[in-house]
């Protein structure tokens, strides 16, 4: 059997919502690499313009200018916090959509054994299995994303310190 077909399967076999686990998966990463790649190459640049912008202003000590300053923190800021608290929620949905593919995978065991009583361990094999791996799948794949968001975070905190610290008041 090849890669593309056991995938299929496996996806199949996990139900519905194994699917809505894989789109999920799919724009969680999407999201952690653009934000991996705005922190390595996007916010250099807008850093140092932001820098620049401030000090080409003379007047560093008065309400005005402390508010452009402001303003020019806040824009960065805003810069590299987006898509981190949608992350966070993304992380955080994952294991949601696992339990909700228990629950459709033991309405199914339950609608085998309703039919068909609990004699027939193979019709139910599927419910059970549609109830299991999107709960794995779920898990794992929040458990491999956590590390990373929370480092994003972190950097987010570092550098919106040193962002601060490249416009001095004084």
């Amino acid at each position: 059997m090849d890669m593309q077909t056991y995938l299929l399967d496996f996806l199949n076999t996990g139900g519905e919502v194994l699917w809505a686990i894989l789109a999920t998966t799919f724009l969680l990463w999407y999201l952690i690499f653009e934000r991996y790649w705005f922190f390595l190459r996007e916010y250099p640049i807008q850093r140092r313009l932001s820098a620049q912008a401030w000090e080409a202003n003379s007047d560093k000590t008065s309400w005005f200018s402390l508010q452009i300053r402001n303003q020019l923190v806040s824009e960065i800021d805003c810069l590299m916090l987006r898509n981190l608290k949608l992350i966070t929620g993304l992380i955080a949905l994952l294991p949601m959509l696992g339990l909700l593919g228990t629950v459709t995978g033991m309405i199914q065991v339950f609608e085998v054994m309703a039919y068909m009583g609990s004699g027939n361990p193979r019709a139910m094999a599927n419910g059970v299995s549609a109830a299991t791996i999107p709960t794995m799948a779920g898990m794992v794949i929040s458990l491999l994303a956590i590390p990373f968001a929370t480092e994003l975070n972190r950097r987010y905190s570092r550098e919106l310190r040193n962002t601060q610290q490249s416009m001095p008041t004084h």
